[in-house]
């Protein structure tokens, strides 16, 4: 089913996201947990494409796992350090496969700063992929504005270049504090971006994720959560259900206040995404 048909029936959705072995040996560990995830019934599930964009055949078979559950799959795909070849490819496979959503990155830039010359953008893949088929494809969204795009405003107008390019929907980078994104929201609108858009949650269960959470996404910890950090640092049984129940409340604030689309970021752990299911068994159905 396109995504985008699933988030244009008016419910309020949960989806989540999972990963792919680094190593083909793990690949049963990755399919496992996502099968356990999908057993869940999420609205969708995105599985990412390794790290650099790394063993696109580990995101498929790992999505086809999830497509044999019974839920939908959505492929990532980046391309800073593709080229057009590897790029046809991977779709070549995943039409092959049945597979028809895609979340259309430009991934993070090699060591040498150069990007592959066929896709300096994301919305370059963009629009290559609608060349290729009839795909739905989706991208990435930054709440606190993309650390390279030079300023929120800018940010929001590579965003509307993207969507105009042929985004159907979008799903944000992870955010703390739930101002963040109505903000966001607003400042999109304002700018006619008026696609769905998934607001990424991550339960922080251990006190070492917020370090490499802030690193890599850049993401602001708001005080609140700081103090949660600081008070059960110590205490990782502690930690785990303040960090489920901090997700939970962000969650329920943010479809009482009319976001109907949440994506979970589970670190493929399918325990934590049934606490959060289970919290949520009212809210969402």
């Amino acid at each position: 089913m396109r995504i985008d048909s699933i988030l244009a029936n008016g419910s309020v959705h949960l989806s989540c996201e999972v990963f792919p072995p680094k190593k083909f040996d793990g690949i049963f560990q990755a399919k496992e947990a996502a099968q356990e995830i999908a057993a869940l019934k999420p609205a969708f599930m995105s599985v990412t494409y390794g790290a650099s964009g790394s063993a696109p055949g580990h995101t498929l078979e790992v999505a086809e796992a999830v497509g044999q559950s019974g839920v939908t799959p959505l492929c990532h795909l980046t391309c800073v350090q593709s080229g057009r070849e590897q790029v046809l490819k991977v779709l070549n496979e995943m039409q092959a496969r049945g597979m028809k959503n895609v979340l259309a990155l430009r991934g993070d830039l090699p060591p040498n700063g150069e990007p592959c010359r066929d896709f300096a953008y994301a919305r370059d893949l963009v629009e290559f992929i609608h060349q290729q088929g009839d795909f739905c494809v989706g991208a990435a969204c930054y709440p606190e504005g993309h650390p390279e795009s030079g300023g929120r405003m800018k940010d929001i107008e590579y965003l509307k270049a993207k969507v105009d390019a042929g985004v159907s929907f979008l799903i944000t980078q992870m955010f703390f504090d739930n101002g963040t994104l109505y903000n966001f929201l607003y400042r999109a609108l304002r700018v006619g971006i008026d696609v769905p858009v998934c607001a990424g949650i991550m339960p922080i269960c251990d006190v070492r994720q917020v370090e490499r959470v802030t690193k890599l996404s850049g993401s602001i910890m708001p005080p609140r959560f700081a103090a949660i950090a600081d008070r059960f640092a110590h205490d990782p049984q502690a930690m785990t259900q303040a960090g489920i129940a901090y997700a939970t409340e962000q969650i329920i604030d943010l479809v009482a206040n009319g976001v109907n689309h949440i994506h979970l970021y589970t670190m493929n752990k399918p325990w934590i995404a049934r606490e959060i299911c289970s919290n949520l068994s009212s809210i969402i159905g």
